[in-house]
């Protein structure tokens, strides 16, 4: 049943995403591709240091989908879906860039201010069905269920699973070892509050990405003649299946638009509703701000990060196919498979740093959704600390092959909550993006 309903939504949700985010694309006027240098001189001002500055709110977003979403993500989508899995990849962040600046617009328009600002999705639920109040409590609360179900599966378990994994295999390190350790650093840090998760990720996530980013440059400059058949082979087998039916359903139905589309959600969770909670807490004063760094993070997530990764893997395809039920090792060997051995050291390494970054992300997600649904009593939320710092070290020892189902389930579900959301609150979106555009023009004159 689970398969099933997981299959529906592998149908659905690439054309909910497609089509709202091409609705969001229009009503907006395409204004992240016609005016880029108003958005980077916004991102890059100076502003007065602040608990959560813009930048590291969107490294704390940015340590919920870095590392093992755009590793095993990849992997598994190539896996799952073949090459062509990585098209659909690329067609999910184009139009999953405006719909997480939709989602943080609304998360900064509707958060709670204080000393340290929150707020997310199940905040603009409730606000923007007032009138309903019945029905908002009802969609905050599934979504809310849903959030906390995806931060043990995928926030917890199929992240430190994957770090501990490649530890143990490439540096003998125990699993259970590792996950006891991202368990203590969790609990410690994100009992610290928004302010703490953000410090860290602010430190881990630049210096993690640009060694990623390095790495995977060094692959292809040494494997420069196997590129260009690696993006060809990409798009020849993006639309393959489309004869097995014919027509629309064959397109609709194919592995790779379906696993491309869920891997691509995996790595940049735009349009699900989860990035508002970090982006939520930063000081900004201007919420269409705060939204163009959720067009930056999709770019530098899906992008550039994700199609780094494909190439490489790609491009040693041949040397890492068989460990396809495997895909941090196939990710990590297909590394090494270039740079040599010591590489996998230091790949190990990264993924684990990234995986426990993630874990910390989500633990702190998971803490501010339980203070909603309990409103901010503290002893509910150290419980549900404790019991995810439990499960992430359980999570270390067994195969999340049996998650990735409710993995799927409940990231399809928030992503189609959320999207019906976007879609309710498009005159919002609409006024205070053509407001701030306007007021640009204006001051130029």
């Amino acid at each position: 049943m689970l398969e099933g309903l997981n299959s529906l939504i592998g149908i659905l949700l690439p054309i909910f995403l497609i089509l709202t985010g091409g609705i969001f694309a229009f009503k907006l006027r395409f204004f992240w591709i016609k005016h880029p240098l108003i958005m980077i001189r916004a991102m890059i001002k100076k502003r007065d240091k602040s608990a959560v500055s813009p930048f590291r709110a969107v490294t704390m977003a940015l340590a919920g989908t870095l590392g093992v979403g755009n590793i095993v993500g990849v992997a598994g989508a190539i896996a799952l879906g073949g090459f062509g899995a990585i098209f659909w990849m690329w067609v999910s962040a184009l139009f999953a860039m405006v719909l997480k600046y939709a989602e943080i617009v609304l998360a900064v328009s509707h958060r709670r201010v204080g000393k340290v600002n929150y707020g997310g999705a199940v905040y603009y639920i409730r606000d923007l069905f007032s009138k309903h109040d019945r029905l908002g409590k009802a969609v905050a609360a599934i979504f809310a269920a849903l959030m906390l179900l995806n931060g043990f599966t995928t926030g917890s378990t199929v992240q430190i699973n994957a770090a501990a994994r490649s530890a143990e295999s490439v540096c003998g390190i125990p699993a259970v070892a590792v996950g006891a350790f991202a368990a203590i650093v969790t609990v410690s840090v994100v009992l610290t509050g928004a302010t703490g998760v953000s410090r860290v990720t602010e430190i881990l996530i630049p210096f993690l990405s640009l060694a990623y980013i390095i790495m995977s440059l060094a692959v292809l400059s040494l494997r420069a003649d196997a590129v260009l058949p690696a993006l060809s082979s990409i798009f020849s087998e993006a639309f393959r299946p489309t004869s097995a039916i014919g027509g629309i359903f064959g397109f609709l139905t194919s592995r790779a638009l379906r696993f491309g589309s869920m891997r691509g959600l995996l790595s940049n969770e735009a349009g699900c509703g989860t990035a508002p909670t970090a982006h939520a807490a930063a000081d900004t004063q201007s919420p269409v701000e705060q939204g163009f760094w959720g067009i930056f993070e999709v770019f530098v997530d899906t992008v550039l990060l994700c199609t780094l990764t494909a190439l490489v893997i790609i491009v040693n395809y041949d040397d890492v196919k068989a460990l396809g039920s495997d895909g941090i090792m196939m990710a990590i060997r297909a590394y090494s498979a270039t740079l040599g051995a010591w590489s996998e050291y230091v790949l190990a390494g990264s993924v684990s740093v990234f995986g426990i970054a993630t874990v910390i992300c989500w633990a702190h997600y998971g803490r501010e959704t339980v203070d909603y649904l309990f409103r901010r009593k503290r002893s509910f939320g150290l419980v549900f600390l404790f019991t995810y710092a439990f499960v992430t070290v359980v999570g270390s020892t067994v195969s999340p092959n049996s998650i990735w189902g409710l993995a799927d389930l409940s990231l399809g579900g928030m992503t189609l909550i959320n999207l019906a959301v976007l879609l309710y609150a498009r005159k919002e979106l609409t006024w205070q993006t053509e407001e701030y555009f306007l007021e640009k023009a204006h001051r130029k004159r």
